[in-house]
Formats: C-alpha cells, sequence, structure tokens
C-alpha cells in the first residue's frame, strides 16, 4: 500500500471476532476504538493474551505483576463492552515461535469459531522508515502464529490432537486475519464512537503506564491515542483511524 492511497472500511459483514495479542494493553494501544464501536454494533469479540505481562513492570516480581495486570486486563476490556478474555500462559518476553503457540491459537479459533482474527504488527519495526523502533520478538512471534494458525485451524490433519483430545472440530470460517499497527496498512475503522472509552480502557492499565512514563496518565493515554488516531486521517476521509492490514482467507 502506498502511503497516500486512501485506506479502504474494515469489513462488516461480521458477528465474531477473536483478538490474539502478546500482552495486557496491545490491544489498547492497538485498536480498542474499533472494538468499542463494533460491541456497539452487537458483534461479539473475545480476547486472547499469550502471556499475562508478568514481565513488563521492572519493580514488580513476576508472581505481583501477572495477576495484577491480568485483573487490568480484564478491567480494560470490560470497558469496550468485551467479557470474555483468556491467558495461554506463555512466559512474558521470551515467547517462542513454534508449533505449541500455533497449536495454542489454532484452539482458541477453533473454540471460539471467528469470521475475523485480530492481532498486532508482526514485522520486524514499528513504522518501517529509516530508524523506526524495533519491535519486540513477543509481538513478532504471536502475530505470526497468529496468521499461520488461522489457517492450521480449519485443516484437520494438522494438530489432529485438538479434535481427539478436546473435541474441537477444525474451523474454516476465518475469512479475514486483520493486523492492527501494521506499517503497511491497507484498511481502517472510524475511531471516532468508540475513543472515549478506548482512552478509559488503556487507564485501567495503571500500574502498566505509571511504570512507563512521569506524565500523568490521564494525558499520556489521551495524547498517545489521539496523535495515533489521527495520524492516518488524511487517508480515510479526514476521519480519525483505526488501521489494519487485511489478508482475506
Amino acid at each position: 500500500m502506498i502511503d497516500n492511497e486512501n485506506l479502504l472500511e474494515m469489513p462488516g459483514d461480521w458477528q465474531r471476532a477473536l483478538c490474539v495479542v502478546a500482552h495486557p494493553d496491545d490491544l489498547e494501544y492497538g485498536c480498542a476504538a474499533a472494538i468499542a464501536a463494533w460491541t456497539d454494533e452487537g458483534k461479539e469479540v473475545t480476547y486472547v493474551l499469550a502471556t499475562r505481562g508478568e514481565a513488563g513492570i521492572d519493580t514488580l516480581a513476576p508472581d505481583v505483576c501477572g495477576p495484577l495486570r491480568e485483573q487490568e486486563q480484564r478491567d480494560s476490556a470490560a470497558v469496550v463492552g468485551v467479557d470474555t478474555v483468556e491467558f495461554l500462559d506463555h512466559r512474558d518476553g521470551v515467547i517462542e515461535y513454534g508449533l505449541d503457540l500455533r497449536r495454542d491459537i489454532a484452539a482458541a479459533i477453533r473454540r471460539h469459531r471467528p469470521e475475523l482474527v485480530i492481532t498486532l504488527n508482526h514485522r520486524d519495526t514499528w513504522g518501517g522508515g529509516p530508524g523506526a523502533p524495533w519491535n519486540t520478538p513477543d509481538h513478532l512471534a504471536v502475530g505470526r502464529a497468529t496468521l499461520d494458525a488461522a489457517a492450521d485451524a480449519g485443516n484437520r490433519w494438522i494438530f489432529p490432537e485438538l479434535t481427539e483430545e478436546q473435541g474441537l472440530a477444525p474451523w474454516n470460517g476465518v475469512r479475514w486475519v486483520a493486523v492492527a499497527a501494521s506499517s503497511t496498512p491497507t484498511h481502517a475503522a472510524d475511531a471516532t464512537p468508540g475513543l472515549d472509552r478506548a482512552i478509559r480502557s488503556l487507564l485501567c492499565h495503571r500500574a502498566y503506564i505509571e511504570a512507563l512514563t512521569d506524565e500523568a496518565p490521564e494525558a499520556y493515554v489521551r495524547d498517545f491515542l489521539t496523535t495515533a488516531t489521527s495520524r492516518a486521517s488524511g487517508r480515510f476521509g479526514d476521519r480519525p483511524a483505526v488501521t489494519f492490514e487485511l489478508f482475506a482467507r
């Protein structure tokens, strides 16, 4: 996608979405404004997180940090209308791309049977240009595994133990995988209806934010999300935009 090309509207003809990311706060930084608008429309959205974010706060030991960040994630999901939040219990900071991760995500897709699967930027950098910030190994692993697991979930001969041991029938109903915060977005959702709730949702991660910045959390969160959603507005009819790179299946 060329930088000055217009972004297309995200598809709306679906009922169930599954969001698969590495850490608590990934969705709140990435696409909660879109999720809030979708749940308002009566769509069902479920969150699956690979970790509990237990290695994310330097001043808190993992056994303290993990439960705290899990609760912050559940609270933040509720703000945007998401009731189901699951954790796969991979280790924060050292997630490995491989069969175990693909199997766990494929199982989640079979359980929840989404038409739309959402994940976070799986590319090496944020932004893609010279000097762009390096992405984390966890995001790379989970994003790539989610793209692969969308196909794995529909193939009865890949991970047959999901059927034999867990009773999870293959699910071939994934129509799209959408990558939030991609450096090469193709589609967008209007952030306007859900932006205030997205701000409140990210604010639920207060312990993490207070460890991240000396700025007042309310000011930091509002500035971050307002700036992020305005970046691509010129390519989306001058509307604040939550952007996605959309892969059709």
